[in-house]
């Protein structure tokens, strides 16, 4: 019979306090969640700003102050734009202008009646009677406190912004005085390089499959004569950040409102069949091609993020779940007792790019003076 494998006692207590500090860590990143989630927005966009920086000085041919400056505005721009176009969009949705408050009720019973015939039902109940065992006074309270909270998170992260540009002057500084040796400053450098280089690529790669979805799915809903075309084009353009959520909310929400405004179910089941078309060739055969190395994670890994980020910070976690995921395997992988998580983590069990890798497995594991000299006999 094998004996049972020992494991050292000073390894059993190093593992238990991994798991400690882990379960500590997440209760504190949950307990401030209204604290670093603006300030983890305005993170991503401070990224966001560098990457449209360095873009401008390569092809707009401008100085880095002025790349830096242009980048600056743009983004927030593009912020405030974003909220004030879902908020305005939203209202005029569910506005007087647009029909759909005043024939929602009657076209869901007309819904009911044909689902209720279909399995040989008579008498089916009508909306009203739907509604009257809802608590709508707690979801309208509800939905208010959420967007007085976005509105409110704006404002924060744009203050969290602004004292992070602040800081990068003296960034460099501060490097200098955490790392005096150049080689450990210059391994903390190349750190800092590849989860920046993560981040962006998934940006980049999101950004253009988005366009890309967003065009088709534009000219598909004015095909069919959707109303408020725009509108949904920009919902599914910021919901196509969110992992796995994001295709189900854009393939399905533009269909159960076509349901509500054409008396025909042939424009909603078209609309249905259509974006499911555009998604799976989006996320099937453009997304694989063009992430390559920048989002070289495992898809399991993907939903599991999803959730605990969600479970945490709500929408901005499910929004950053993906950046947060390649940040943690980039600075994972650059120490050997947390490579294997990293290894994990990964989609091929390479969490570096192919030179990278090599390099890493060369320092790792030098070649013996042996080999080294079997090897120059074969040259």
């Amino acid at each position: 019979m094998k004996p049972p494998t020992v494991i050292p006692s000073s390894t059993v207590s190093r593992n238990a306090l991994v798991v400690i500090a882990a379960v500590a860590g997440c209760w504190a990143v949950y307990w401030l969640r209204d604290i670093l989630t603006p300030l983890a927005m305005a993170i991503f966009l401070l990224i966001m700003i560098g990457g449209m920086q360095r873009w401008l000085e390569r092809h707009a041919r401008l100085s880095p102050r002025w790349a830096g400056v242009t980048a600056l505005v743009l983004v927030i721009l593009g912020f405030f734009a974003s909220v004030a176009f879902i908020l305005n969009g939203a209202i005029g949705f569910f506005g007087e202008a647009s029909g759909v408050s005043t024939r929602i009720g009657p076209r869901l019973d007309q819904i009911l009646t044909d689902a209720w015939a279909l399995f040989g039902q008579a008498e089916p109940p009508t909306i009203s009677e739907l509604l009257t065992q809802l608590d709508l006074r707690s979801y309208i309270g509800q939905a208010a406190v959420q967007a007085q909270g976005v509105l409110t998170g704006a404002v924060f992260v744009l203050i969290y912004l602004a004292f992070l540009l602040a800081s990068q002057w003296g960034f460099r500084r501060k490097l200098v005085g955490m790392f005096p040796e150049r080689k450990a400053r210059t391994e903390a450098m190349e750190v800092f390089e590849r989860v920046r280089g993560g981040v962006e690529g998934y940006l980049w790669v999101q950004t253009v499959t988005g366009l890309m979805i967003c065009a088709a799915a534009w000219v598909l809903m004015r095909a069919v004569g959707l109303q408020n075309a725009e509108f949904w084009t920009f919902v599914i353009f910021v919901v196509g950040f969110i992992p796995v959520l994001g295709g189900a909310i854009a393939g399905l929400a533009p269909p159960l409102f076509a349901l509500v405004q054409f008396e025909s179910y042939w424009p909603a089941l078209i609309l249905l069949g259509g974006l499911q078309a555009i998604l799976f060739i989006s996320g099937n055969m453009i997304q694989p091609r063009m992430q390559g190395d920048n989002q070289n994670i495992d898809p399991v890994v993907v939903l599991l993020s999803l959730a605990f980020w969600g479970k945490i910070w709500g929408v901005v976690g499910m929004f950053l779940s993906t950046p947060l995921a390649v940040m943690a395997m980039a600075i994972l992988a650059e120490f050997r007792g947390s490579r294997w998580m990293a290894i994990l983590l990964s989609g091929d069990g390479e969490p570096y790019a192919d030179e990278e890798q090599k390099a890493a497995a060369a320092r790792d594991n030098p070649p013996r003076p042996g080999r080294a000299s079997k090897a120059a006999e074969k040259g």
